[in-house]
């Protein structure tokens, strides 16, 4: 005998296909909205959490603050459920940015209960404001992501070297310092030392230990000067990449356009002058 207390397949699927729409879409009225809606509170929880760190206003409204995060916590929650009963594949929005995004926006409040310092990490919610290029149809320019991690995927062994040097560097710098130096001036030990090279490398300049004699001070300034020239060479390297990695996309994008006129093959080699489907010549797109 079947049972019929509750709704039909074809009615829980539609309510499910109706939630992904409104959820994980945004070119309808109400997915727009929800999203919108979603920006606005992901940003009023992160306000929260900051006033509640700020002593005065804890001891005045703490215990409405700490109310207003547990509402939040509790309808994100639910939105998380929501849309892992909705998604095309729960596991794989789980495993997806935005689903562990989601999930890290929730647990704080949870954790709090067994460790009180844990709930200020919630303002870990506004990674969920990436949401908002959706929303707002930027979508088409977070393409340029996919240049600069091209970019910095092709320097990456060059950016390894430069850290390697900068920390053979600080390592030995710090080093001469510590015997230079010594304990009266506050260089207590290698890795203190090496800590002062790094802040002086970088220009920082803190000043909680300084170098007191003279050939202590006068390595200290070629080490000012050194750092000038270091913070370049990363900045150029990345650069060069950049505009490499441009370019390559330009290629691939332009190949894209170039389309058969006898078989309809796309995506060819961006020198190709015939296609490589039929052998016929290809056109040429023309410089925009």
């Amino acid at each position: 005998m079947s049972d019929d207390s509750g709704p039909g397949p074809r009615d829980g699927g539609e309510w499910r296909l109706w939630l992904r729409r409104v959820i994980f879409g945004h070119d309808t009225p109400a997915g727009k909205a929800f999203d919108v809606v979603l920006i606005l509170a992901i940003l009023t929880s992160v306000v929260v959490v900051m006033l509640d760190s700020v002593e005065r206003y804890a001891l005045r409204h703490g215990p409405a603050l700490r109310l207003a995060e547990w509402l939040f916590t509790i309808i994100f929650t639910i939105e998380y459920l929501l849309r892992l009963y909705s998604a095309p594949s729960a596991r794989r929005y789980a495993t997806s940015f935005y689903g562990v995004i989601d999930l890290l926006a929730v647990l704080p409040s949870y954790l709090a209960l067994f460790f009180p310092g844990g709930r200020y990490l919630i303002s870990i919610r506004i990674l969920r404001i990436l949401r908002v290029f959706r929303v707002l149809k930027l979508a088409q320019f977070v393409g340029g992501e996919r240049v600069i991690m091209d970019a910095l995927k092709a320097s990456r062994h060059k950016i390894a070297v430069f850290l390697i040097t900068v920390v053979t560097v600080v390592v030995v710098v710090g080093s001469v310092l510590y015997v230079v130096e010594g304990a009266e001036a506050g260089f207590t030990s290698i890795p203190r030392s090496v800590y002062w090279a790094i802040v002086t490398l970088t220009t920082v300049g803190y000043g909680d230990i300084a170098p007191q004699t003279p050939f202590g001070q006068m390595l200290a300034s070629l080490i000012m000067i050194l750092g000038y020239g270091m913070i370049a060479v990363p900045t150029g390297i990345v650069t060069v990449e950049m505009a490499a990695a441009s370019r390559s996309a330009a290629s691939r994008s332009k190949a894209a356009l170039r389309t058969c006129a006898g078989c309809g093959q796309r995506r060819h080699d961006p020198d190709a002058e015939f296609c490589k489907s039929c052998g016929r010549e290809l056109g040429h797109v023309e410089e925009s």
